[in-house]
């Protein structure tokens, strides 16, 4: 895939139907950035596995047809069933446009929810994919966590889509500021329905004042049928803790992006993640951790359990540059396959430039354990409860670190059903 798979004029004609007003420069100046740099290609290091051609296609489709964005009955009620099985103060971006309902609901005295468009400051575009998003964003929320706030529950963020009827796409923006000494967990939920191709973008900024702390848990359960490709860029303050954990159970081709920049001493970050891959699914995890002073810490586990044929990618990435010393940095990345069809490439990275530096990275990659099963087995258990049980204890390794203990059983729940799912197409 190449940049000129991209339907520029239809493009060009699409953001110039877009709203006039403050988001109008930040639109143009990233329609200009992907003329001249175009799309990641599997030329490009960091996108060799991952093929965007099947997205640029869903996309060119999109803008040529002018796709619906009306919310069908079906979507409000997927709105609120989600809505309901998650305690949280939900805000809702549907068809990539926000839900004025959940903006006007959203009541917190200690925080202060507004439109981007409202706001003069330019959008960034210049990462990968972000670009396509800015230039075809409608508007995006920008969300302010007040100094010393400590928020009782968690801040719900549902981006949702629905393909009932044709091809479509939705760019999603969220940029939210953690003032100093705040403390707030975040929910970010992917979800989508109908059987039409649909290909959806988001972008997500966090920064995280002096002391602040923020638990954040990503849960993408979107249909097969459906591709995405998500960033969330990170800027980590002085003594501030990051905890966050990604879960990916649906979708067709999936990208995540998580940049982790630490600028200020005392940092604390974890990040972790599960992905359930089954047949004909993609999913593409790379992570990126700049550790650009030092004392700070970053830590991640990622896990993955993959079926038929099926492909997954993690590379995770951490950076320690010059004079960051007394960094701490550890990845460790373990893939459990089910399937002699199932594929994954995994890549830990580690870039030092500086010294008195603690790191370490390592990867597996497996079937499930004979002995283990074997050990089962005379307990009295078939080799299907067996397998069963050894693959739900490796993926509740990672549910076990999700820093909102509230949505662990919810969590629970989900994994379980979806690991039925695929052990039950599983070749084994």
């Amino acid at each position: 895939m190449n940049s000129a798979a991209l339907s520029f004029d239809a493009l060009q004609e699409a953001v110039e139907k877009l709203p006039d007003g403050r988001l109008a420069a930040s639109r143009r100046a990233a329609l200009e950035h992907l003329r001249q740099h175009g799309l990641p290609t599997t030329r490009d290091e960091d996108w060799k596995y991952t093929d965007l051609s099947s997205l640029v296609d869903i996309g060119n489709q999109s803008i040529e047809c002018d796709s619906d964005r009306s919310r069908s009955p079906e979507l409000e009620r997927q709105i609120e069933s989600i809505k309901r099985s998650i305690e949280a103060d939900w805000l809702v971006i549907a068809n990539g446009l926000i839900d004025d309902r959940s903006v006007r609901a959203f009541d917190n005295a200690n925080v202060s929810v507004s439109r981007l468009s409202d706001s003069d400051a330019e959008l960034e575009y210049r990462a990968p994919l972000s670009d396509l998003n800015t230039a075809l964003l409608h508007d995006g929320l920008h969300i302010h966590i007040n100094a010393n706030a400590g928020l009782k529950r968690p801040i719900g963020i549902l981006f949702i889509d629905d393909a009932t009827i044709a091809a479509g796409m939705s760019q999603a923006r969220v940029e939210i500021a953690m003032a100093d000494n705040s403390d707030a967990s975040i929910i970010e939920c992917h979800s989508s329905l109908g059987s039409a191709r649909h290909y959806a973008n988001s972008v997500v900024k966090l920064v995280l004042g002096s002391g602040a702390r923020s638990n954040y848990v990503r849960i993408q359960e979107r249909s097969q049928h459906h591709d995405q490709t998500g960033r969330l860029s990170v800027d980590v303050g002085r003594d501030s803790e990051f905890n966050h954990c990604a879960f990916d159970l649906g979708g067709g081709l999936i990208r995540n992006d998580l940049s982790i920049d630490i600028a200020k001493p005392g940092g604390r970050t974890a990040f972790d993640g599960l992905y359930l891959i089954g047949d004909r699914q993609h999913v593409d995890n790379h992570t990126r951790a700049d550790h650009r002073v030092g004392p700070a810490e970053s830590q991640q586990e990622y896990r993955g359990i993959l079926t038929g044929h099926s492909r997954g990618v993690w590379n995770g990435k951490a950076i320690v540059h010059a004079g960051a010393d007394g960094t701490d940095a550890a990845q460790a990345n373990h893939n459990l396959l089910l399937s002699d069809k199932a594929e994954i490439d995994a890549k830990p990275e580690l870039e030092i430039y500086a010294d008195d530096v603690k790191c370490s990275h390592g990867t597996t990659i497996g079937q499930l354990d004979e002995a283990a099963l074997f050990y089962l087995r005379t307990r009295g258990l078939s080799r299907h409860d067996a397998k069963q049980i050894l693959t739900r204890a490796f993926a509740q390794a990672i549910v076990s670190k999700s820093p909102i203990d509230a949505i662990h059983g919810v969590l629970s729940e989900k994994i379980a059903a979806r690991l039925g799912e695929l052990m039950g197409g599983a070749t084994m």
